[in-house]
């Protein structure tokens, strides 16, 4: 049988070019190289002729999909001159995607300056380019100049490109165009409405991204995994369990809790509201896990002190063949904070160098947390010491959280000292000071600490609790009798109160700043916002639910000792979760063990 005779040049590229598309959409590197390799032996790129032209273009777009931007480079520079504009697009979109964002708006604007006319392909890359840029690199006028560039091309209706300059608006921080842009769009598509949501949910505008779902609901907008997903991260934010409960329904009707981004926001949403259970069993119950719901769950142990959960989870990802992100390693040097685990939390803290990834000042922050509540504070101060950027405020907010714990007035001076040096305005670290000199019997030293706060003009954090039962949320402050049922709270909780002191529980008043008597000092941390709403949770949560308390500040050590002998005395669950981490406090015991 003869051999079949060979295929027109056209024909041979036409075929090339459509497995270049397969493998590409397939992400299958290692084949993809192979063919490229092929394609020049072959001579058949660089490009040449017009039809190779094409295949110089499927390489730009492959190697952008396999996220190496800098390959797509050499394959736009292998282009024949001068590139078209579909190039153009194809290479900001390639920088774009895969996170180099100066690069790809550079790239916008040599495009322009060779005379190529922007277009609804590369408009929507040059706005995600500005929206991913720093804050401090990206140009003051960058989104109102594109925009203004937009607006003056034949696609300044498009919905897509319009969609794009909303999305750039809002992940800048500029809700007000945004929403102006919005109003004044003729069309809106999905993008539209999840931008401006997640626009007002990032910016903490909640209120407002819920107003706006509704309003998309109302209107019957097709809405997809992201919007749901942000919705979900308000109410997870907000500790908004019902409603949150509430759309995990809405999106198991339309088949969207199977995303792997709606996952990890439910698995944040109910670790956040302290059902920890459900957390966990919707990530085993995801059909498609990505990084996002691995670090959610990680973190969700951490934070409920199911330290042994979160190691054993890291090891089930990497056989999964998940490659751990700076995300990660934060989770768990943060578990091992949470349980004392010095010597894991180091070994972790060192593994981040073995996948490329360099400690950020948030590792340091929960490093020096870590060193800090063992008490090692001149090891974390060390630490401090050898960081290779500037300790930012969280650093030496550790530190001073630490020396209050030990009652380590001498280095609270200092890293009080060094974080208002940062341009700290934080309320609490004037407190912590404060409180820490209280407790080291420097009453003087205190009253200074509380008079340079106010001479500074910075105002105390108030101390908020607030607990979710039927479908409202109830706030309470220390000592306030504003709820319509402060005289049933105050006596449930004097009634349990006798009893909690029949049981041998005694006031713990070190941590109060002032100087006064033991009977004011003993009143003064009697009816802390968080035992306020735990009374209301006694009067109006179900025997048989834990009584779940949500608040803004570290809970004191008197609060944590007299919840736990609370539950002792009347066989309630208390969950509370502060601004640490979880406590399940359960026949007069706590899951963190004492260790907060």
């Amino acid at each position: 049988m003869p051999a079949p005779l060979p295929l027109p040049l056209p024909a041979v590229a036409r075929e090339l070019a459509e497995l270049l598309v397969a493998l590409s959409a397939a992400r299958t590197l290692p084949k993809g190289q192979q063919l490229h390799g092929h394609l020049l032996k072959a001579g058949h790129v660089p490009a040449t002729a017009s039809s190779h032209t094409l295949l110089g273009h499927h390489l730009l777009t492959f190697y952008a999909r396999c996220a190496l931007p800098d390959l797509s480079l050499r394959a736009f520079l292998d282009l024949p001159a001068p590139p078209s504009p579909a190039a153009w697009s194809s290479l900001i979109s390639s920088f774009a995607q895969n996170g180099l964002a100066a690069a790809a708006f550079d790239t916008f604007r040599r495009m322009l300056a060779a005379g190529v006319p922007a277009t609804d392909r590369n408009i929507p890359s040059a706005a995600k380019a500005v929206a991913a840029a720093e804050t401090l690199s990206r140009p003051p006028f960058a989104p109102h100049a594109l925009h203004g560039l937009a607006a003056k091309t034949p696609f300044a209706c498009d919905v897509f490109v319009g969609s794009a300059i909303l999305d750039m608006y809002a992940k800048c921080g500029h809700l007000a165009d945004a929403r102006r842009l919005f109003d004044e769009m003729p069309e809106r598509n999905v993008v539209s409405w999840s931008a401006l949501i997640c626009g007002y949910a990032d910016a903490g505008m909640h209120p407002a991204a819920m107003g706006i779902f509704r309003l998309a609901l109302e209107e019957a907008v097709p809405v997809n995994d992201y919007t749901v997903s942000c919705i979900i991260r308000v109410c997870a934010e907000a500790t908004l369990f019902e409603l949150g409960a509430q759309v995990h329904a809405r999106a198991t009707k339309t088949a969207l809790d199977a995303s792997p981004f709606v996952g990890s926001s439910l698995v944040s949403v109910y670790s956040k509201c302290g059902l920890v259970d459900c957390a966990y069993r919707v990530f085993n119950e995801a059909p498609e896990k990505n990084l996002g719901i691995w670090n959610a769950v990680l973190i969700a142990s951490a934070q409920h002190g199911h330290t042994a959960a979160a190691f054993e989870r890291f090891m089930d990802m990497q056989n999964a063949g998940f490659r751990p992100n700076h995300i990660t390693f934060l989770c768990l040097v943060t578990a091992c904070s949470h349980a004392g685990l010095v010597d894991e939390g180091k070994r972790y803290f060192s593994l981040m160098k073995d996948y490329g990834i360099e400690p950020q000042a948030e590792h340091y922050a929960s490093m020096v947390d870590l060193l800090g509540r063992v008490g090692r504070i001149k090891e974390a101060l060390d630490l401090i010491e050898s960081m290779p950027m500037e300790p930012p405020e969280s650093v030496w907010g550790a530190l001073l959280m630490s020396c209050r714990i030990f009652k380590d007035a001498d280095t609270a001076a200092i890293a009080a000292k060094r974080l208002f040096e940062t341009g700290s305005r934080s309320s609490g670290a004037h407190m912590l000071l404060s409180s820490t000199y209280a407790a080291a019997g420097r009453h003087i030293d205190a009253a200074l600490a509380r008079k340079a706060m106010r001479d500074a003009g910075v105002r105390k954090e108030t101390g908020l609790s607030w607990l979710e039962a039927a479908g409202e949320v109830h706030t309470f402050v220390s000592n306030c009798r504003r709820h319509q049922r402060s005289e049933e709270i105050y006596k449930v909780l004097e009634k349990v109160g006798e009893k909690m002191e029949a049981a041998g529980y005694v006031a713990d008043t070190s941590a109060v700043v002032k100087d006064v008597d033991g009977d004011e000092k003993r009143a003064t941390v009697r009816y802390h916002s968080e035992r306020l709403a735990i009374g209301l949770g006694l009067l109006i949560v179900p025997q048989g639910v834990p009584i779940r308390v949500m608040k803004n500040l570290r809970v004191c050590d008197d609060c944590h000792n007299a919840i736990k002998y609370l539950t002792k005395c009347t066989g309630r669950v208390v969950v509370l979760r502060d601004n640490r981490r979880f406590h399940r406090f359960e026949d007069g015991g706590c899951s963190c063990g004492d260790f907060w």
